[in-house]
């Protein structure tokens, strides 16, 4: 097989010279094949043979001069389990005329990964993140954590792939949306609330993705676009999660009020009682009866107010 000249590794052999990562992991397939299954001496040969590729892993990476702890190091336990089991039970049919051992060992590496990521991981890998203060070393280990095990997870929905009369366009476009909501969820992240969303954590990626894809295809203006989703559409993606409701859409609008019209708009001599508060208090699911209770305003009042707010902030939501 082919060797990878800039790959080496970084011990060295007793004659100090170095080994291609390649060459090191051929010598382990071959004595591991060589060895009867199930014995130990197999056991310990594969073990280093997954030790070597779970070097080059993405996710559940040490942060710098400490031990891995926690969730990733759950995660980096659960992988390496599963990526033994598999090759352990692959390996005496790996064809080398079809793939280098590297990259087939890359492959099951990745796959392991793909299946231990699950929502339930990838939300402890969120919390985990909010549990630091923003520019906190470990809050910034976290958040690297996350955005690559996102990546791994195969997660990622392709909203709206259909409108797209142009495969090439809506890569292009997708990648950078992928860019840009992973950014969000590093800069947002302790505005995820693992309660809401039907309680999974994609939901709440995939959400943010589907909205930064029809905000690029309008910024672009691409004519390779057919029609752009209306409003229905947005209450559902299409993949395998179901997304939060149309409530969930305007109500992350309202909390972010990113221009502050919602806190500004309140009923009159009382300035507690915002649009901002009053929607959120309803969206919480607090009965008309129970917000007037709260602020001591009648329901007529609230909900006169809150829909007169609803139709002048109209624009502001699509």
């Amino acid at each position: 097989m082919k060797t990878d000249g800039n790959a080496l590794l970084t011990s060295c052999t007793s004659s100090d010279t170095f080994i291609s990562i390649d060459t090191r992991l051929e010598q382990l397939a071959t004595q591991s094949q060589q060895h009867v299954p199930q014995s130990q001496e197999r056991q310990l040969t594969l073990s280093r043979l997954v030790d070597e590729i779970m070097r080059s892993r993405k996710v559940a990476r040490p942060p710098v001069a400490q031990p891995l702890f926690g969730v990733y190091k759950e995660i980096y336990e659960q992988v390496r389990q599963e990526l033994l089991y598999n090759i352990n039970e692959e390996l005496d049919n790996y064809d080398p005329t079809l793939c280098s051992i590297r990259g087939w060992l890359a492959y099951l590496r990745d796959r392991a990964f793909k299946k231990i990521l699950d929502d339930n991981r990838l939300k402890s890998l969120a919390i985990e993140a909010q549990r630091h203060p923003p520019n906190n070393k470990l809050r910034q280990y976290g958040l690297g954590e996350l955005v690559e095990a996102i990546r791994l997870s195969g997660r990622l929905a392709h909203p709206h792939q259909k409108t797209f009369s142009s495969p090439q366009f809506y890569e292009l476009l997708y990648d950078e949306a992928v860019n840009k909501t992973l950014a969000y969820v590093c800069r947002k992240i302790d505005n995820y609330d693992p309660e809401r969303g039907n309680k999974k954590f994609m939901n709440w990626v995939n959400f943010r993705l589907d909205r930064v894809i029809i905000e690029l295809s309008r910024e672009f203006n691409d004519p390779n676009v057919r029609q752009l989703p209306s409003i229905s559409e947005l209450e559902t993606i299409v993949k395998q999660e179901e997304l939060p409701s149309l409530f969930d859409i305007i109500r992350e609008k309202i909390e972010e009020d990113a221009e502050n019209l919602f806190k500004q708009a309140y009923i009159r001599s009382r300035p507690d009682a915002t649009f901002q508060a009053i929607a959120l208090a309803r969206f919480s699911g607090k009965t008309w009866e129970e917000v007037s209770a709260e602020f001591k305003i009648s329901v007529s009042t609230l909900s006169v107010f809150f829909l007169r707010c609803c139709e002048k902030f109209r624009s502001q939501f699509w």
